[in-house]
């Protein structure tokens, strides 16, 4: 039974389960917050462990649903997925909405610490708490088993959530994660506006700089490609995280796909590797 604080949009039957979109009044980001949920056909009968999945700059909550592929595999595999929104939106926050990279569509999974963006964005504990509660209230789960993936900039949101609660994700990876923002333009910007001017303090939102400090107990899986343009101009830095984790013994597997760019069409050819790695964990 769906609780009266959740409103359901609209759903479709897929893969013999069903993906609904819903929305609910969120107490942590202080507005109307999105999300979708796949309920994979075994869910029907007994709990199902749960996968989030984040998305990057500019999405919104239907773009993996649409463009990963990922639900034939959630059902194969028994898992539900579920994705939020990649922001707070009509917030009145001014020039929310004026830069594709800053604002509406780019919450960045940080909890700002800077006015305006403070009132508002507060996408990390959003996504480790406040979402989680929910799902666990109103879908048939078994919350002590998670995992999380994302791409790009929820590549990064992905690693410093599971960084920073080992205990509570149980699995990890992404595709052509934002893997050192400290160092790239994205983060540089975004942290700035998000965070202030303390650059100290922003090494608490970098998987390259947590994993330093704090190991997970996984194997952590990355997928780029060879031919993404984020790659090329800084942004994504996956060597810099490849050697973090090499100077702490942190396992990660590192796959460079050849000619692969940055797009959905590049996340959908590996997906089902990546939902393997999580259910290997997550339906032991």
């Amino acid at each position: 039974m769906i609780s009266k604080s959740l409103k359901l949009h609209k759903e479709y039957k897929s893969f013999g389960g069903k993906l609904g979109f819903y929305s609910h009044q969120s107490l942590t980001c202080n507005s109307e917050m999105k999300f979708t949920v796949y309920q994979p056909p075994q869910a029907k009968t007994k709990p199902v462990p749960i996968l989030y999945y984040l998305s990057g700059l500019t999405c919104t909550e239907e773009n993996f649903m649409a463009k990963a592929g990922a639900q034939q595999f959630a059902a194969k595999y028994g898992l539900m997925l579920v994705a939020p929104d990649t922001s707070p939106r009509n917030t009145g926050i001014p020039g929310e909405a004026d830069n594709w990279d800053l604002g509406s569509g780019a919450g960045f999974y940080v909890d700002a610490t800077a006015t305006p963006w403070n009132s508002h964005y507060q996408m990390y504990s959003y996504v480790v708490d406040e979402l989680p509660n929910l799902i666990a209230a109103n879908f048939p789960v078994i919350r002590e088993k998670q995992g999380i993936f994302g791409h790009s900039m929820g590549g990064h949101g992905a690693l410093i959530c599971a960084l920073k609660n080992g205990d509570r994700y149980l699995s990890v990876s992404a595709f052509a994660p934002i893997c050192a923002p400290v160092r790239s333009p994205w983060g540089q910007k975004i942290f700035g506006h998000y965070l202030g001017g303390d650059k100290e303090s922003w090494k608490a939102w970098d998987a390259s700089e947590l994993v330093l400090q704090k190991q997970y107990n996984c194997p952590i899986l990355i997928d780029c490609g060879t031919d993404d343009s984020y790659l090329a101009d800084g942004q994504l830095l996956p060597d810099v995280f490849a050697d973090a984790c090499a100077k702490v013994g942190q396992q990660l597997i590192l796959r460079m796909q050849e000619g692969y760019d940055h797009s959905y069409y590049f996340v959908a050819s590996f997906m089902e590797d990546h939902i393997r790695h999580h259910a290997g964990v997550l339906c032991e």
